[in-house]
């Protein structure tokens, strides 16, 4: 265990103006990390130590920090991990495939500028998207009815035809997704089915996961939110003209959504620990560093392919879960404009493990509030809509300091073809609480014109509690890992004060 962040920094062998790298060791390659002098200082010891344990964990060939990066489950919130045979449960985390998706409408940002407009969108959309951990369908009177016929196949067929047809979305979305849906690693659709099956005819189970089904279409606690944005597009003119490709609209109303796959993802998340714990139990293997967190299978082991079921499952569910939502909002900016029309940007995730070209051979990249950074022309990009630009990054950070959208450059190839997933945390939720004065959280997002469907906006979710967005998406550019093409600025959040369930 490492003495303090000092002797960590030492340690650091700067390569560039905002990447470093940390040596671990003769016979591995050092930690990469991004981030500038502000944000490196930033990283405590237990972070840097989380990233070395899982640096030296078995069959783990590279190991990125990202500039949010934070203590997490095991491996660090904001890192990637790069394996060619083992998956890793922790650097996934509970919340499989927690997301981000941009919905772009054609309204002009002056038709919300009252903030009484707001407020009724607000209302339209809280009567079909509830917020909050275990919220679901019976909250929200104009939500999507889900059974468990339908749960089951959106589960195992992601956003299939069928799928968004039987909830009202439009099947042209699935072309704007990262992954629009999931199978299991025998490519089949029918092994998901059959797994699902087994866990439905156990008596303990079959009530929990229909339950779950029901939350589809929801927001859950903590960080999780959904914003209404005005886009300003890039002075530059070829980053400005990669945002029109996309088709965003300078000067207009967006909506951005986090969230996940609420309670189906994450009763399945830690099913997996509890059945990887107890075979490392049974057979005496030892876990990484000590760390039970760090609990892995070979991917092609029996006990590798039930959790690549099971995340897959989880994944199919958080990709109609963000689709629906999508849908449920633009119909509730409808009630209050309408007509307006709205179109899916992109959706992306950051809590997942996929299999991806790395140094020459299709690797499992795990992605822990990391974000997929695909520059144009890369081999996964031919034939989409974004092969000759690159696919958009949504990378939020707070409703005060806005959003960035950005596209990645070549040399995202330094860090596993990733960048951060947003700001990160600077304080802790225990520290946020205990040091955040309500009051002045509250009239902070008031003074800048921001309002929200809390009564009091979560002091552990404040603008103060997560880092300088501004140095974190400096050290992205100076990284050379990508380029912002638009700014968000937030005029309303949904958000819920529950306990985080990512």
């Amino acid at each position: 265990m490492m003495d303090s962040v000092d002797t960590m920094h030492e340690m650091l062998q700067v390569q560039g103006p905002a990447i470093a790298t940390l040596p671990v060791g003769d016979d591995h390659s050092p930690i990469t990390v991004i981030g500038t002098d502000p944000i490196r200082e930033s990283f405590g010891s237990q972070t840097f130590q989380q990233a070395i344990n899982s640096r030296l964990a078995p069959g783990v060939s590279r190991v990125v920090l990202n500039p949010d990066a934070h203590v997490g489950y095991g491996a660090p919130v904001g890192c990637v991990m790069v394996s060619p045979s083992h998956v890793y449960p922790g650097p996934v985390g509970v919340d499989i495939k927690c997301s981000m998706s941009l919905l772009q409408t054609n309204l002009p940002a002056e038709e919300i500028a009252d903030p009484k407009v707001r407020r009724r969108i607000i209302q339209a959309i809280a009567k079909r998207v509830p917020t909050g951990a275990g919220r679901g369908q019976r909250h929200a009177p104009k939500s999507r009815s889900v059974d468990a016929a339908l749960g089951f196949q959106l589960a195992t067929e992601g956003a299939s035809k069928s799928v968004l047809k039987k909830l009202g979305i439009p099947k042209s979305w699935a072309t704007r997704c990262e992954d629009a849906s999931h199978t299991a690693p025998d490519g089949s659709v029918d092994t998901l089915a059959a797994r699902l099956d087994w866990m439905g005819r156990q008596r303990d189970k079959r009530d929990r996961i229909e339950s779950k089904y029901r939350q589809l279409g929801s927001y859950g606690g903590g960080n999780h939110f959904g914003e209404a944005e005005v886009v300003s597009l890039s002075q530059d003119p070829e980053l400005r003209a990669i945002g029109e490709q996309w088709g965003l609209r300078d000067g207009q109303v967006a909506f951005l959504s986090h969230c996940g796959s609420r309670g189906f993802g994450h009763d399945l998340a830690m099913g997996q620990f509890r059945a990887m714990k107890a075979h490392f139990q049974s057979t005496g293997l030892a876990f990484p560093a000590g760390d039970p967190q760090l609990v892995y299978a070979e991917a092609a082991s029996p006990e590798g392919q039930k959790y690549l079921c099971d995340m897959a499952m989880g994944a199919n569910f958080a990709t109609v879960n963000h689709l629906l939502i999508n849908q449920l909002v633009l119909e509730s900016f409808r009630d209050v404009f309408p007509g307006v029309q709205g179109e899916l940007i992109y959706f992306i995730s950051h809590n997942i493990a996929r299999q991806e070209p790395i140094d020459g051979k299709l690797q499992w990249v795990h992605r822990k509030g990391a974000t997929r950074a695909f520059p144009a022309g890369h081999e996964q990009l031919v034939g989409t809509d974004f092969e000759s630009t690159g696919h958009p990054i949504l990378l939020p950070s707070n409703p005060r300091d806005g959003s960035s959208i950005m596209v990645a450059r070549p040399g995202a190839s330094v860090s596993a073809f990733s960048v951060n997933h947003g700001a990160g945390r600077r304080l802790s939720r225990t520290k946020a609480k205990k040091q955040l004065n309500q009051s002045n959280v509250d009239q902070d997002l008031l003074d800048h014109d921001i309002i929200s469907n809390c009564r009091a906006y979560p002091r552990d979710e404040a603008p103060d509690a997560y880092k300088d967005f501004n140095e974190v998406l400096a050290s992205v550019r100076h990284a050379g890992l990508a380029d912002e093409v638009a700014r968000l600025k937030a005029k309303f959040v949904l958000k819920d004060g529950a306990p985080a369930d990512d």
